[in-house]
């Protein structure tokens, strides 16, 4: 773990050492695992990386935490076989971690281009710089700097302009948002969402037992604006969460005069927004206004992680408001996070010193690049099987069944033959878009996709429903 990587994320190598640990056998059936900082002494990696792999493995059900105690996983013969469980999505995310699979369930951009080597070789001079003196006081709200750099990206004018303490970061996305769904007593209140949408979000509505209304997306990516009207109108709407620019799994974005109507009808209402803006850096030709820069920013939540453009290497979440000071303040500082105060500033670095904006020129330009020979091989390969969304951002096609076919087996057969894809049943709470899938254009190794893309087709035809 000690030397330097080419080819490897380190937080990928540490998610093996953590299997190997899980699958030792021991006498007791709960296995306590080292924790954070034990393990980032033993592997030299930095505890944000341990975090991350814990991460992992806590989604697909191989490890659970338990408060001020640690965590814990079960001996692997306590674990459920990777296709045996009825949860899809946990079948989705354990199938993706086997080995010799090809992924083509992922949404992970920055593998095509990660900025980890970058990130560590500043964190390494900061360290430097930075001797293990005591800590200073603590940030439970995140590295002052890095909270000033972010502040300042989102400034767009005088009347939307961003502070430090506007901004809040956490450990990774979720913890954020859970933050969020406490912040805004979103249990039993009533969301409206764009769908398809996010399955991490979904499933944490869900789980903390939030009422969901999805607006679907037009064919050309806009919102149903008579819809939401109506909506506003006729629910307790507590609040709206859309996306920034561009919508993903689909890879759409609204067209200006779309986006401005709606931010018309919100502010009519006097809604609260919650915008989502995880890829709101990865449309590959960047134009016409955000959201954020036609709403209200006193009625604004935006939300995003670093994990998109930087990588893994860099897995927190972030928030800003200018109304919730108080109350965000009060959560994040019981959360806890434990976050490293250098990689922070490390980002905060690579923010102030442009170092972003140029990788972010590269990143969509490789992604578009990957994007068109995925389209241009879906196009030869399965035209009569297969409609799909030209995406305008982001590492992922969202395709469409010509034919009603079983998608869940289409799924199972795939997996059989080693290929892993994502059901477009999981990126919905009331069984829409259960004839599409996302497909992933950034996926790792030497995999052929054109076999690939030939196993979906012989799978799709076999699952047709006549």
């Amino acid at each position: 773990m000690k030397g330097p990587r080419e080819t490897d994320f380190a937080y990928q190598a540490v998610y093996r050492y953590l299997t190997h640990l899980i699958s030792e056998p021991v006498s007791d059936t709960r296995v306590r695992l080292p924790s954070l900082r034990q393990l980032a002494e033993r592997l030299s990696v930095s505890i944000s990386t341990i975090q991350y792999a814990y991460s992992l493995l806590e989604k697909e059900g191989r490890v659970y935490s338990v408060a001020k105690s640690g965590y814990y996983a079960l001996p692997v013969s306590f674990i459920r076989p990777a296709c045996s469980g009825n949860d899809l999505l946990e079948t989705v995310y354990v199938n993706a971690r086997r080995p010799g699979m090809l992924v083509l369930s992922s949404d992970e951009p920055a593998l095509l281009q990660p900025l980890d080597s970058p990130l560590l070789l500043l964190e390494r001079e900061l360290l430097r710089q930075y001797p293990r003196l005591p800590q200073p006081t603590s940030q439970p709200c995140g590295e002052r700097e890095l909270r000033a750099a972010l502040a300042a990206r989102y400034t767009s004018s005088p009347a939307r302009c961003w502070h430090a303490d506007d901004v809040y970061i956490g450990a990774d996305l979720r913890g954020v948002l859970e933050i969020l769904i406490a912040v805004l007593c979103l249990k039993d209140a009533v969301v409206v969402v764009e769908s398809p949408c996010d399955w991490t979000i979904l499933r944490l509505f869900q789980d903390n037992d939030v009422q969901v209304i999805e607006l679907s997306l037009h064919a050309d990516g806009g919102l149903d604006l008579d819809h939401l009207q109506v909506l506003l109108e006729t629910e307790p709407v507590r609040l709206v969460m859309l996306s920034s620019g561009l919508n993903m799994p689909r890879g759409s974005v609204a067209g200006e005069s779309n986006r401005l109507s709606i931010a018309q009808l919100l502010a009519r209402h006097g809604s609260w927004v919650l915008e989502n803006d995880c890829y709101g850096e990865l449309e590959f030709e960047p134009d016409g206004p955000r959201f954020r820069d036609l709403l209200d920013p006193d009625r604004l939540i935006v939300f995003s992680t670093f994990e998109k453009v930087i990588g893994p290497e860099a897995p927190y979440g972030y928030v800003l408001s200018r109304q919730l000071r108080g109350e965000l303040q009060r959560h994040f500082l019981l959360r806890s996070f434990r976050l490293s105060p250098i990689r922070q500033k490390a980002i905060a670095r690579l923010y102030n010193n442009g170092r972003i904006d140029q990788h972010l020129l590269v990143l969509r330009r490789l992604l578009k690049e990957r994007k068109v020979q995925m389209t241009q091989l879906l196009e030869e390969r399965l035209a009569d099987a297969l409609h799909f969304v030209d995406p305008q951002g982001g590492a992922t096609v969202w395709v469409r069944s010509l034919r009603q076919v079983n998608v869940r087996g289409v799924f199972h057969r795939l997996l059989k033959q080693q290929v892993v894809v994502a059901p477009g049943e999981l990126f919905s709470l009331r069984g829409l878009h259960a004839q599409h899938l996302r497909l992933s254009h950034t996926f790792g190794g030497e995999h052929d996709l054109g076999a690939a893309l030939g196993l979906l087709g012989d799978a799709l035809r076999l699952e047709a429903i006549d």
